[in-house]
């Protein structure tokens, strides 16, 4: 694996515990095809190491590995409503403050 960058250790908590929980169920899933480990990477044509480190939840392993698991377990689809702009509340909620504050300076 390559030296970690800096973006790395400096993870917020969830989003660690979040790919720690993603590779526990990529785990799980190659486990329920009783799929090994070589076998597994050799699909995703990756190295057995690369493929345990994603299943550990390893930020510096590519996200087109993570890509490949998904779509190994049929869930590739889940990657495209991922950051769904639709689903963005933030967002939303930035553009109604901007809308309700421009209101605010016409009324005065």
């Amino acid at each position: 694996m390559p030296k970690s960058a800096e973006s790395v250790n400096s993870l917020p908590g969830s989003v660690q515990v979040s790919l720690q929980m993603l590779g526990e169920h990529l785990r799980l899933g190659r486990k329920r095809r009783n799929e090994s480990l070589r076998a597994w990477a050799l699909r995703m044509q990756v190295s057995v190491p690369t493929l345990a480190a994603m299943e550990k939840g390893d930020p510096r392993v590519s996200m087109g590995v993570y890509a490949t698991a998904l779509w190994l377990v049929g869930r590739d689809d889940a990657l495209r409503t991922l950051a769904d702009p639709q689903s963005d509340t933030q967002a939303l909620a930035q553009e109604l403050l901007v809308i309700q504050n421009k209101g605010r300076r016409r009324s005065v």
